[in-house]
């Protein structure tokens, strides 16, 4: 999601919490700014402060409703008037929060925005053997419950999004953390093994060399699975093998030199 608010604080202080909640932000703190990460990104909601320099928030919800992606808008405020609300929804906010505001009321209007943004699709996933909620943010398979850290969860919530389609690493790191994770990062790479271990055997999630990771819907039933399954372990199997061969042969070479110096 997109928060552009002008007060680096309490931009900073959302975005913190919600990355508690398996919620990843971006923060724009101006309307130039704003518009151009809706230009790069694809947001699921957007969080406008009304009151921002450049463009108002008002010039950017008007932008978002043109653009007919139906990203739903929610307002923020310090004034709480009735006229004030009814003019932003006028303008094609969804929800209206008057500052100041609990965090967890934000969460909550925003799951509900979410909920009603995504009427079209099952509130709950399932894909093979995998069934995912998003709103009570459980995960189980084969009807055993998994307990997932947020940020895995994040990552196999957007896997589970794309229905077997091939999900690239930039794009797990663009949905699933923030536009301050460093590019060049392991991250993405580290979570997904460690979320193939939590899910377990047969490997449910599938490497696409070269292009990025797939939720497997035959899961070590295909020969992608297999071997995708020999390669890993074939992978550590010869890393060994050749760093045990380096070290017999630099042994081997070491002797070798002392002899001949003697």
């Amino acid at each position: 999601m997109l928060i552009v608010e002008d007060e680096p604080y309490l931009a900073e202080a959302v975005r913190d919490g919600l990355r508690l909640e398996a919620i990843a932000a971006d923060i724009a703190g101006d309307g130039d700014t704003a518009l151009e990460m809706l230009d790069v990104n694809s947001y699921d909601i957007a969080v406008l402060d009304r009151d921002i320099p450049g463009p108002s928030g008002d010039e950017i919800a008007k932008r978002i409703v043109a653009s007919g992606s139906g990203m739903p808008i929610l307002m923020l405020t310090a004034a709480d008037r009735l006229d004030d609300k009814a003019s932003g929804f006028e303008l094609g906010a969804d929800d209206y929060l008057t500052k100041p505001f609990e965090l967890q009321e934000l969460v909550l209007r925003l799951r509900a925005l979410d909920r009603r943004r995504g009427h079209s699709r099952p509130p709950v996933r399932e894909i093979a053997g995998l069934r995912l909620d998003p709103f009570r943010r459980e995960v189980h398979r084969d009807g055993r419950y998994v307990a997932l850290t947020r940020k895995q969860f994040a990552v196999l919530e957007v896997l589970v999004a794309a229905e077997g389609g091939v999900v690239s690493a930039e794009e797990l790191l663009e949905r699933a953390w923030d536009a301050n994770a460093d590019p060049f990062t392991n991250a993405v790479r580290i979570t997904v093994s460690a979320l193939r271990k939590r899910l377990g055997e047969p490997w449910v999630i599938a490497t696409v060399p070269g292009v990025g990771y797939r939720i497997d819907t035959a899961p070590g039933g295909g020969r992608e699975g297999r071997d995708g399954g020999q390669a890993a372990r074939a992978e550590g199997r010869d890393g060994g093998q050749a760093a045990r061969a380096e070290g017999r042969d630099g042994g081997q070479a070491a002797r070798a030199e002392g002899r001949d110096g003697g």
